[in-house]
């Protein structure tokens, strides 16, 4: 029998991709894969704000996220370069929240958790917030389904239909959000974005619906995490990259099934 912390580090992964694999779909086919990953460099700043004034990792990093969600949106309206201003904001984030976290000596050490993620170390209680909020953010995608989708597919189209284009991306920027906030313990905040896209995009070649990609996505992650975690065991590599380098390779091996799909 696997040991406990083994079953809880896989059972934290799979509750995470169970929200980050129909975001993710989302996050590919709307491309924000830069905005995920702005979102995952601002997680620091997040951090450093949680640790410094005692409130819970995930609530200081949703506040950050959500900040920068909102900062990037007026930028953008200002007329300056989405990709510019995310790019600004990500690293400048990421830059300011190691300076910080680096004022509170007593978690210096463990700044590299934050960074590449700890899975091994998760605890019952922040196994079941992980699986809370990934509840959560599955029952949200889930009601705006649709509504979604069509701000997806044509925004002209969802404001013929009574949609807003601007709630619908709203919705997706709190649950990037919270996925971010979720997964900052399994993969870190350099690596979150990777288990966002690379399931996502692995899935595009093995579907033939959106909803279809939503649950191959889902599963060839958690599938990355098993495999991850069965190759940190037994190679003695950090787990949160082992991970990652298995849901790149699962990439790898699904490439010549989009080639002859298409």
């Amino acid at each position: 029998m696997p040991d406990d912390f083994l079953i809880r580090a896989g059972l934290a992964g799979i509750g995470l991709m169970l929200a980050a694999g129909p975001l993710g779909a989302f996050v590919v086919w709307r491309r924000m894969a830069y905005m995920g990953d702005a979102t995952a460099h601002a997680a620091i700043l997040g951090v450093a704000l949680a640790l410094a004034t005692s409130l819970p990792i995930v609530a200081g990093t949703v506040i950050v996220a959500l900040a920068m969600a909102l900062a990037v949106t007026a930028l953008s309206g200002r007329g300056r370069a989405a990709d510019t201003s995310l790019g600004v904001l990500a690293h400048s984030a990421l830059a300011a929240g190691l300076v910080a976290v680096s004022f509170l000596p007593a978690v210096r050490a463990d700044l590299s958790s934050y960074l590449f993620g700890d899975v091994l170390t998760v605890t019952k209680l922040e196994l079941l917030w992980i699986w809370i909020g990934s509840g959560v953010v599955l029952g949200l995608l889930r009601w705006r389904w649709d509504a979604l989708l069509t701000a997806t597919v044509n925004e002209e189209l969802a404001q013929a239909s009574g949609i807003d284009p601007r709630r619908e991306k709203l919705v997706l920027t709190l649950a990037l959000a919270l996925v971010v906030a979720l997964a900052i313990k399994i993969v870190g905040a350099l690596l979150i974005a990777a288990m966002l896209i690379v399931p996502a995009a692995s899935a595009r070649a093995l579907s033939r619906s959106p909803e279809a990609m939503a649950v191959w996505a889902v599963l060839l992650g958690s599938f990355a995490v098993l495999t991850g975690l069965a190759a940190s065991l037994g190679l003695d590599t950090p787990a949160g990259p082992s991970i990652v380098v298995a849901a790149a390779a699962i990439f790898a091996l699904s490439l010549p099934l989009g080639d002859r799909g298409r």
